[in-house]
Parts: C-alpha cells; structure tokens; sequence
C-alpha cells in the first residue's frame, strides 16, 4: 500500500464529518493492505461519462461522500452559469441498491445551494429523464445508474439544458469545480421537510410519465395497422430485467395497439441484486434464458429486454429454423433504420437532408442502409451523448434533419425529444417493425437476410478484457502504445490499409483515445478503453458473401488480434 492511500484512510477515519458506520466499514479493512490502497489510490473519477464504481467506504468508492462532492461541485458549476439564479435539475434513479438514497442526497444538496430540483417519485428511465430536462426547461440533469454493470456498482450522470450528457468541455468544468472541494465539510446539505417547505424540491409523478409515454408512442409509423388487429395477434415477451422499464415500455406497447404481451414475471420487479441474472445486459442470450422459455410457451414472435436504466435494448427473433436467436445491437439497428427510412419513403415524409447518426465503432451496415434511402451519415467519437451533440447541432443550423441514431451497444433513438438512446422507443421500433412485416408473412430474420443479399453480409464482434486496479490501468495503457508505435502491416495475410489514430482530432472529431484499422479486405477492427469499466474493448467487423464465409472471416480476426492484445500489446 502506497503512503498516499494509508494516509487518505487515516484522514477519513479521523474525519469528524464521516459517519461511524462508514468508519467501522474502514477499521474492518484493516490488514487488507491491497484492499485499502484500491479504495484510496485516488479519488474516483468524475470522468466525461460521470461517475461509475464499486460502491462502499472510500475515495474511490461511490458512496455518500463522493455523491455528495460531485453535486456540490455541479452545483457551484451551475450557479456560476446561472448568476441570476432561476436554476433547476432534474433527477432520476435506477433500480440499484442505494440509488434512491444518492438521487434524494444529491437533491438536497442542490436545494441547499438554491437550485430547484425536480425528482421523480421512483425510480425512471434514463432516457425519461433526458426527455423531462427539455420538457422542463430545466438547466441540468442527474441520472444515479450503473447501466448493466455488476450488482456492486452503481453510477451517477450529469446532463445538460439539452437534455444531453456533458459533452467533455462541459465535464472537464465540472470535474474542476469538483477537484476544488477540499473538504466533506464544504458539501452543503438541507432536510428534505425544508427543501420541500422552500419549494426547492418537487416531485414528478404520472403526469410527467403520462407526457413521456405520449411523446414516445407518437412516433410510432404502423399505429393504425396495429390497432386494426395486427398488435392482438402478434405476441411480444417483454423483461425489463428488474429494471426501470417495466412500467413505461408495457404502458408505449399498449397505447400503440400491441396487447398481447407477456411479462417474464421472474424478472418483473426492481431488485438491485438481479438476482435471475448472470448480468442485467441485453447483450446477452443468458439475460433472455427466462423469456425465451415464456416465447416458448406463449408462442412469441419476438422477445425484447431492456437493462436497469432502459436506454439499452435487445431483441430475440426466430430464425428459419424456428429457433430464438438473439440480434446483434448492430442488426437491430440495422432493421430499425431500414424500417424507418422505408416507412417514411413510402409515405413521402423523407427529408431531403435527413441524416442517421451513428459512432465510429458501430458497422457500416446501417450506413449503407440509410445511403440507399438518399440519407446522409455522420459518424461520432463512441459515446451517445455525441450522437445528441449532433442532434441540438443540426436543430439549430437546420443542416441536416435528424431520422436515427444508434451504437453498437443496443443504444437506439429516433425523435428529437430526447438527447440519449431510449429502450423504450426502440422497443416500440423494433416490435412494430416485426409486426409489419409478420403481416407480410417474414420474420425479421428474413428480412436481415434480405438486407444481406442487397448489401452484403456484414458480421461484427466484440471482445473486452477487464484489467482492474492500478496495475489494470497500466496495463491498458501500455496496449494501446504498444499498438500505436508498432502498428501491424497486415493481419492474417490481408494489409491494412489504414490507421486511424482518433488521438490525434481527426475526422473532424475530438481527440479520443481509440485506434482503428483499416484492411484491405474492408474488414476493420478498433481499440478503445472503455470509459466507464477497467476495460480494453477491441471491435471487429468484416463483410462477405455468405453469413458462413463472414463467420470465418470474423473468427480468424478475432483470434490474431486478440492474440496480440491478450500478450499485452
């Protein structure tokens, strides 16, 4: 243990102002020397994705400590945008143990810095939470959420006017207006009976939700169709895996016409353990293993589930083999800018200048999608707050007029009511988009093979590696040098073309610590550390013929590239 951590759990141990039950958390740790310096080493960072970690007693630990610090710290950030003052946030919660408990502290904060915070009255959508700062005219936004990160963690985002995440001009201010607070004693608190009794905290209820669920269902393209029959006979699965979507997404599937539903009822309530659940990650066929037995029983035509925050979704269909098969977040886009694009063409309702919006790790099979249509594609820096920075650009300059944005990573928009993905709108998406083409006697399965035969087979993976700890930050660190200062020429016989070092600011993009590479085969594959876990990530993709020819391709990438990662460089 290094003599910084030891002396910064000494300081937190003799802190008056750290409650005793923290304390005696800390004195249990004594001997664990490698315990202590983890939790000590450094604070946790409020980096441009907000805060994310392990929760208990230390400085790199979320607790009630370091939640405190981050919105002292957007507070005095607020109140120096805002000197006539009129400020106001709004805060949501996930399903998380303790997130109630951080959403109410972080309100209270701001109300005892005069800011007027708007909390909903449990836990709500991310998403919904984006959606309320606009509708409100709010200044800020704080979601507390992991994601579908393990049951040990949990996380806290900060929002703009826009309704968007801090872009990291934004986030580096905040994150010095927090490094600025020297002591626990500078946190400024109020009781929940004064901030009510000044006004200065407000409650949303089933009016804000009933304004969200209007919104999102007004955007639906086959609402007529479904009501005329269609949503009685088509059957969905739905689980919100525990998380926030249970309430929202059946309330949107009803209003649009779908009612023949059925909830994984395992799965159906908040539970900040996951108990069902390896993980709570629609990424993951294990995350569906109870819903695709219900689809099973039910006869389902498509399976849907959102992680603990709802803006994640993943979808399960059944191939030509009857078989339920699970969507990569890639092929779910995919057919969702496909059936968009396609529904407002048919109609006539196809801008001139509209423009999807994907990032650069996200395949080009979309792209090539949308290009077909006459739209335009903008590639960002991974993230989907640069997705919404895109967005309130063109709203304003008028340039391009907004139609879908996606990642890989099952995060999906269309609208501009919100500035973050919404599960609950591509739950809608995706299931209306089955349900009109089950219509036409396809699946959606068939309907990807269709896409294939037109633009080709596009396969992508994903591989992560966890490296946690001081000596994991290194080590990810040292990866990615080694890959910048001897990139490789070829790649199991195939040159590569080009690198891209997104370090650097190109594209017109911010600089990013990402490398990507080009083959000549059109295949690619990137290097990204992840912004919100102690991981490296490497994206492959490649394009071919046949699913089985692009199944090989893939897997011959994967094994070179991360033979070298996994040799640490």
């Amino acid at each position: 243990m290094t003599q910084h951590a030891a002396e910064r759990y000494e300081a937190w141990l003799k802190d008056p102002l750290i409650d005793e039950v923290t304390k005696e958390e800390l004195r249990g740790l004594a001997g664990q020397d490698k315990e202590i310096a983890d939790r000590f080493y450094r604070d946790l960072e409020f980096g441009t994705g907000g805060l994310r970690g392990v929760m208990g007693a230390g400085t790199n630990r979320l607790n009630a400590y370091t939640v405190g610090k981050a919105t002292q710290g957007l507070a005095n950030w607020i109140v120096g945008k805002t000197p006539q003052g009129g400020a106001s946030v709004v805060i949501a919660h996930d399903s998380r143990n303790n997130s109630p408990e951080f959403a109410l502290d972080s309100a209270l904060v701001l109300a005892a810095n005069g800011i007027t915070t708007y909390l909903f009255e449990e836990l709500r959508p991310t998403p919904q939470l984006s959606y309320a700062v606009r509708a409100l005219g709010a200044t800020s936004g704080i979601v507390i959420t992991a994601s579908h990160n393990p049951p040990e963690y949990n996380g806290y985002k900060a929002y703009g006017a826009d309704g968007c995440q801090l872009i990291p001009e934004e986030a580096e201010e905040v994150i010095s207006s927090i490094g600025a607070i020297q002591s626990f004693g500078e946190i400024k608190r109020i009781s929940r009976d004064e901030a009510e009794a000044a006004g200065l905290l407000r409650w949303l209820g089933e009016e804000a939700d009933q304004q969200y669920v209007d919104t999102v269902v007004s955007h639906s393209l086959n609402a007529e169709l479904l009501r005329g029959g269609l949503g009685e006979r088509f059957g969905v699965v739905f689980t919100p895996l525990h998380g926030t979507g249970n309430k929202p997404i059946r309330q949107v599937l009803a209003a649009a016409g779908f009612t023949n539903v059925h909830i994984v009822a395992e799965q159906e309530q908040p539970d900040g353990y996951f108990s069902t659940v390896k993980s709570p990650n629609p990424e993951e066929r294990e995350a569906f293993t109870l819903a695709i037995e219900l689809a099973k029983k039910t006869g389902a035509d498509i399976i849907v589930g959102t992680d603990p925050d709802c803006d994640r979704m993943g979808a399960v269909v059944k191939n030509n083999e009857g078989e339920y098969v699970v969507l990569t977040g890639n092929q779910s886009g995919a057919l969702m800018v496909n059936y968009v694009l396609s529904q407002l063409a048919e109609r006539g309702e196809l801008p001139a200048n509209g423009v999807v919006i994907k990032t650069i790790v996200t395949s080009e099979m979309g792209a090539d999608i949308a290009k077909s249509y006459g739209a335009a594609v903008e590639n960002t820096l991974t993230g989907f707050k640069y997705i919404g920075e895109k967005m309130t650009e063109y709203e304003k300059t008028g340039e391009h007029s907004f139609l879908f944005g996606y990642e890989e990573s099952y995060g999906y928009l269309t609208g501009t009511y919100a500035r973050d993905k919404d599960a609950v709108i591509a739950s809608l998406l995706i299931c209306e988009a089955a349900a009109y083409y089950s219509n036409q006697g396809k699946t959606l399965y068939d309907v990807l093979l269709e896409l294939y035969a037109k633009h080709g087979v596009y396969m992508e993976g994903l591989e992560s590696r966890t490296l946690k700890g001081i000596d994991g930050v290194e080590k990810i660190q040292s990866i990615m040098e080694a890959w910048r200062a001897d990139a490789p020429v070829e790649v199991n016989g195939v040159k590569i073309q080009e690198v891209l070092d997104y370090r650097l600011g190109i594209q017109g993009l911010r600089p990013e610590n990402v490398l990507k590479f080009l083959l000549a085969d059109g295949s690619w594959f990137c290097l990204r550390p992840s912004g919100t876990e102690p991981k490296i990530k490497v994206y492959l993709a490649v394009r071919g013929d046949s699913t089985t020819e692009a199944a090989a391709r893939l897997q011959e990438l994967t094994a070179a590239v991360m033979e070298r990662v996994d040799n640490h460089g």
